[in-house]
């Protein structure tokens, strides 16, 4: 498997790194699970009904809406919200 540099360089300085990348691969697989479960914790109602009724409705995010929220987590992540488009 090739990675990129930082990847590798980040996988390098920890001694088990098969554990480090079979927990992100985890992480990945269960995010779904998770967010429904933190959106149960706090009141919402999901249904596999409404979930299936909303994807139809609000279909797959395109790469303008990918590249915003990335943008909008980026400033969130440095720490302030981001600047208006």
């Amino acid at each position: 498997m090739s990675l990129p540099d930082d990847v590798a360089d980040y996988l390098d300085k920890h001694a088990n790194s098969s554990a480090v990348v079979a927990n992100a691969v985890r992480a990945r697989m269960q995010r779904a699970a998770t967010t429904r479960a933190a959106l149960e914790a706090v009141g919402f109602n999901i249904t596999d009904e409404g979930l299936a009724k909303w994807r139809d409705k609000v279909g797959p995010l395109t790469q303008a809406q990918r590249s915003e929220a990335r943008r909008y987590a980026e400033a969130l992540e440095a720490g302030h919200l981001p600047e208006p488009r």
